[in-house]
């Protein structure tokens, strides 16, 4: 028996997807909308994130399986109002891609992925319409996680030249922002305060930008780390008997710094 292709597989997603939505289908499917669905589909897109952090073939495999899912569930909907169906999304994806990449598909070579993504900047800016923000930054949704968008927001007014040339004035910028806050928490103004610790983290986010490291994917470690090492704390501290809240702030430190040594090899 021959092995199905890819289109071939798609295509029965597809009809599994419309049965479930029909007549005689899932009464749960039947119910969802593109709104109610929104929860699914980032709870979807953080479970595959975190599958390519830890590396995971296997478990990648299976979140984009379920990321997809929630693409052809929302085409199927959009199918059902008339409004367009999964066809549709390939075709303008297939399109889109070939547009943005003609240093591919049109023989105008691009020398590097730097000319690259600034030309995929200019062609997207040329594809808005009338009705869309004409800024260079473009639009960001306001629901991504702000240390991402802050730093995409960054990249792009990098690529049109809106920068430091180098990385030491953007050191200088952190050091300003950092005795701005405290000028501010000095000054008792929680409004002060709020907009200086802003403009802190947004010039770290600039930092982490030219050190060619995701803001939000070094703080999403360093959250594990802590959790890692906080739950080694409270282990050794129920085999005294003891809580968090039983015990004193440095027998806590001393087991904090016993979990760090732990963790970089250098038990003692």
């Amino acid at each position: 028996m021959m092995q199905k292709t890819p289109g071939e597989r798609f295509e029965d997603l597809l009809q599994v997807m419309a049965r479930l939505r029909g007549e005689n289908g899932c009464p749960w499917d039947r119910e969802q909308t593109h709104r109610s669905l929104k929860p699914f589909l980032t709870e979807e897109s953080y479970e595959l994130l975190e599958a390519i952090d830890r590396e995971d073939s296997d478990k990648i495999r299976e979140e984009l399986g379920d990321v997809l899912h929630q693409i052809v569930f929302h085409a199927q909907i959009a199918a059902e109002a008339g409004a367009f169906d999964a066809a549709d999304v390939i075709a303008a994806l297939t399109e889109k891609m070939i547009r943005r990449h003609p240093h591919v598909f049109s023989g105008a070579a691009e020398k590097d992925s730097g000319a690259v993504i600034k030309r995929w900047a200019e062609l997207k800016a040329r594809e808005r319409g009338p009705d869309e923000p004409q800024s260079a930054l473009g639009q960001l949704p306001k629901s991504m996680p702000a240390l991402a968008r802050a730093q995409a927001v960054a990249e792009r007014a990098s690529r049109v030249g809106f920068d430091w040339a180098s990385i030491d004035p953007v050191w200088e910028k952190v050091e300003e922002e950092l005795g701005e806050l405290k000028r501010a928490c000095a000054s008792g103004s929680q409004e002060r305060a709020r907009a200086e610790i802003g403009d802190l983290l947004f010039s770290l986010v600039n930092l982490a930008r030219f050190l060619d490291v995701s803001a939000e994917d070094a703080l999403s470690r360093t959250i594990e780390r802590f959790l890692a090492r906080f739950s080694y704390i409270e282990s050794k501290l129920q085999e005294r008997g003891k809580t968090p809240t039983t015990s004193s702030v440095e027998e806590m430190e001393t087991l904090w710094q016993e979990a760090k040594r732990i963790e970089t090899g250098i038990e003692t």
